[in-house]
């Protein structure tokens, strides 16, 4: 059996955590904040019309932004309460509940490769660490040839991105470029933030 990943961990010591966070970005969307800086890379980086998987996709915001965009987009997340939040406020995606370490979208009627792969709001950081790799790798198999991953995760967060690059290497990607924002600095060796865009090696 997959180790509980550390999101749903959280989510049973409390229960209310999810409706918070889906409250949380809907109070931001409200206000005008700017929610979207991932999802404009992501946008650049795809071809016109793109397969787009949404890995870990919370209530919705990223892949929600990429589908008005004319992309094909399925976006899948462990956590239900979140994956009710994309249906509702974000219509035309197909969205799954899915544990990113189980990830099987053919075993679900989804197509694939998919052109790229996102992973925004730190998803990473809430893996169970011993399905870090495996995830991964999952991630890698559902990727086209010549297709592209882009993750992003903050630092102290328990998971090095030097640990991090590491894992990406032994599930089959390599990096075509390395950020520190996903408004397009150049990651550093003291950035606090990693956008790491993949490729399959």
């Amino acid at each position: 059996m997959v180790e509980q990943s550390l999101w749903m961990r959280q989510v049973e010591a409390d229960p209310g955590h999810s409706g918070w966070y889906v409250e949380r970005f809907r109070t931001m969307a409200r206000a005008g904040d700017d929610l979207d800086g991932e999802a404009r890379l992501v946008d650049a980086i795809a071809p016109r019309r793109a397969r787009i998987l949404d890995a870990g996709c919370g209530p919705g915001r990223l892949g929600g932004y990429l589908s008005r965009a004319g992309h094909d987009v399925v976006g899948v997340d462990v956590d239900p309460v979140l994956i009710a939040a994309a249906e509702q406020d974000h219509p035309g995606p197909r969205w799954l509940v899915c544990d990113l370490a189980e990830l099987d979208l053919p075993a679900s009627g989804i197509t694939e490769p998919f052109d790229v792969i996102a992973s925004a709001g730190n998803v990473m950081t809430f893996l169970a660490p011993s399905t870090r790799v495996a995830v991964l790798a999952r991630l890698r198999a559902h990727l086209a040839a010549d297709g592209r991953a882009v993750i992003g995760f903050g630092a102290g967060r328990d998971y090095d991105f030097g640990d991090f690059l590491d894992h990406a290497t032994e599930a089959g990607f390599a990096p075509d470029l390395l950020l520190s924002t996903w408004d397009l600095r150049p990651f550093r060796d003291d950035s606090e933030f990693l956008v790491a865009v993949l490729r399959p090696a």
